[in-house]
């Protein structure tokens, strides 16, 4: 964990909710914003809610879109220094077995895919421009319980996201910076306005994780109830574990990160 203090910023889903209020928090700190989401009235009107911002479209379920993001970025801020790849939408409910594979695919082509294609994009840019960066990806409370229940494809996608980042960190080198945005509930459009309405402002979410981002956080956080909830499912892992597990003093030779170290250790003469 580091702070840094980048110039510029590019934010997928950018046009509204959960972006658009993270870009007004950014640039009201002097930091340059690119705001990138479908084209039309929403983008148009966000990107001029912000003085001096650029907007791009983009669709983030298509590679090649993604790609020619990441090359307009570069082309037009010259270094990018932090990239949040934020766009999503709500998933289709029902019950796991009636819900069409149709749609639940078509929902981790954007939910899950659209980071995947993010990062494939922005990852080695970020590396060769040797700059102190962060890439965020948005998760969710949903990366690490279930806060609703007939959301299966939401939370199976945003618990793969918080793989696909957890992995991706070992993947960079020290001066590209890989994490997590975890919301919990925010009055976003993601969902029913109804149901939407009692969550946290975006705009206090905003003053919330920035600070975070700020400083390189692993985990940037926002609802403290978040943990009573990942305890439940700890909880109940740990005891299981506790009841049958081999101990780990006895289980060491099968844990694959220390039989990889052993492997690599260099053979005496």
């Amino acid at each position: 964990m580091s702070s840094f203090s980048p110039r510029t910023a590019v934010i997928t889903g950018g046009a509204s909710g959960i972006g658009l209020a993270i870009a007004r928090e950014l640039a009201a700190q002097g930091i340059s914003v690119m705001l990138a989401d479908l084209p039309g009235e929403k983008l148009d009107k966000a990107v001029g809610s912000i003085p001096g911002a650029l907007a791009h479209p983009c669709d983030v379920s298509d590679p090649e879109q993604v790609e020619a993001l990441a090359e307009a970025a570069f082309a037009q801020l010259g270094e990018v220094h932090l990239v949040l790849s934020n766009a999503g939408v709500g998933g289709p409910r029902g019950k796991m077995w009636e819900v069409d594979p149709a749609v639940a695919r078509a929902h981790f082509d954007i939910n899950f895919w659209g980071v995947w294609n993010c990062c494939r994009a922005f990852a080695p840019r970020l590396v060769a421009q040797e700059a102190p960066s962060a890439l965020y990806n948005t998760g969710s409370e949903n990366s690490f319980f279930c806060a609703m229940p007939q959301s299966a494809a939401y939370i199976a996608a945003k618990h793969a996201v918080l793989g696909l980042t957890e992995n991706l960190r070992e993947d960079l080198p020290e001066h590209v910076h890989a994490g997590l945005i975890v919301p919990g509930w925010v009055f976003t459009a993601i969902g029913p306005e109804q149901f939407m309405k009692p969550g946290m402002p975006a705009e206090q979410f905003a003053r919330i994780v920035v600070p975070q981002i700020l400083q390189r956080r692993r985990f940037v956080v926002s609802h403290g109830y978040n943990t009573v909830r990942i305890a439940e499912r700890m909880d109940e892992l740990a005891a299981s574990y506790a009841e049958f597990a081999l101990p780990p003093e006895q289980d060491a030779q099968y844990d694959v990160r220390l039989v990889m170290e052993r492997f690599r250790k260099p053979v005496p003469d």
